[in-house]
């Protein structure tokens, strides 16, 4: 597992205070996240990152995953 990848599934388990480890594949209303909560979760990882992640790009987000390779697209257009 990637530090990335790492980092957001730490995000995601603290802040839905979670018991259990995430996983890449977790659908976020499988973690009983709502839309406020994805929102949180968007400033988190934005704040965690450094990054900004647009609303086209959230609307996408529906894993766990979508986090992981948003944060690396992001983190890649950084070093250029």
């Amino acid at each position: 597992m990637s530090d990335v990848q790492t980092r957001v599934h730490n995000i995601v388990r603290d802040f839905l205070d979670l018991e259990s480890e995430v996983r890449p594949t977790d659908l976020l209303e499988d973690l009983d996240a709502d839309s406020l909560d994805r929102i949180e979760l968007v400033m988190a990882i934005e704040d965690e990152f450094d990054i900004e992640i647009s609303d086209e790009e959230v609307d996408r987000i529906r894993k766990v995953e979508n986090f992981t390779e948003l944060v690396h697209i992001h983190l890649q257009g950084k070093d250029e």
